[in-house]
């Protein structure tokens, strides 16, 4: 008797266990539903807006249903010819070689930083972590650059300055100090292993998700910038901007267009769709990286999730 009840017992449990996670599994998935639907739905309206006339801008402004369609933006922007596509082959180009290198140099740091038998460890911990509380300004990095380094004028100044970032390194070397047990490291060693080979052999593999992790978002600071573009290129040498930069300058150009119209009323002049054109920009610089995005995923929600407590 006593086993019959035991048993109708453990029965309820599962039915009511089931019964509750199969009502949390929907409320959460229409959460995350709603959610999802609130992230694109202003990727979307950017979309529309960039392909929407300016005149029913003008009478509906932002609106998901426009009542005439054109790509007088995408037109506009396409008779810059060659000046684009050279800009945004200057902005693959310095995205590739600045995230390609800033792992290069930052692993094998946060490598040596992870290895308590460094001497060195602590005094460089501490100089990486000042600039992060005290930063020397922008005055003094721009005259470090310029006369020191003569960073001006080429792609290395558009590289260089940020190639490194602490905060990535910290991250590295928490990793490896932390996630790779230094009975591993120590059988390397007794095999004869240098520690250039532990790093790419060991070290390397095991912290690809978090490798990949500080890739995208390095790759992603890189294309999105232009502000060292107007620190270190002058305008004899527009054939090293980026499209970033190249866009903002063309917002400013149809600004300035837009601004002067407004007191040649007799004159004929030409004032491009400045509304239209800016979403336009904002789409060109965004759909690379929505294209990429889903690539990096995995290793973007394995490397957030390190260090999170498994059940």
């Amino acid at each position: 008797m006593n086993m019959n009840r035991k048993t109708d017992d453990s029965n309820l449990i599962r039915t009511e266990t089931s019964a509750y996670s199969k009502k949390t599994n929907l409320v959460m998935s229409i959460l995350f539903v709603i959610l999802s639907i609130i992230v694109f739905l202003p990727i979307l309206l950017v979309f529309i807006v960039s392909v929407s006339s300016e005149a029913s801008l003008n009478e509906l402004g932002y609106s998901f249903f426009p009542k005439e369609l054109t790509l007088d933006g995408y037109r506009y922007l396409l008779r810059t010819g060659g000046y684009i596509l050279r800009s945004f082959f200057n902005s693959v180009l310095i995205t590739a070689a600045g995230t390609v290198t800033g792992l290069l140099l930052m692993c094998p740091l946060a490598y040596a930083l992870s290895r308590k038998e460094f001497n060195l460890r602590k005094p460089i911990l501490i100089f990486l972590m000042i600039p992060m509380l005290f930063s020397g300004g922008l005055v003094s990095s721009y005259m470090v650059n310029t006369q020191i380094f003569h960073l001006q004028n080429n792609y290395l100044a558009l590289i260089l300055p940020g190639l490194c970032s602490t905060w990535f390194i910290m991250i590295l070397r928490n990793y490896f100090q932390t996630s790779v047990p230094d009975s591993l490291i120590e059988a390397a060693e007794l095999d004869g292993c240098g520690h250039f080979r532990i790093l790419m052999l060991i070290m390397v593999p095991v912290a690809r998700p978090v490798i990949m992790t500080v890739a995208v978002f390095l790759m992603f600071s890189y294309w999105s910038s232009w502000y060292p573009s107007l620190l270190y290129l002058d305008s004899n040498h527009t054939e090293l901007y980026p499209l970033q930069y190249v866009l903002v300058n063309m917002d400013r150009s149809i600004e300035t267009m837009s601004h002067d119209a407004q007191y040649m009323s007799g004159m004929e002049t030409y004032t491009p769709p400045a509304v239209m054109v800016r979403m336009v920009m904002v789409v060109i610089v965004i759909l690379p990286v929505i294209i990429l995005l889903p690539f990096f995923q995995k290793f973007l929600k394995n490397g957030l999730t390190v260090g999170a407590v498994k059940g």
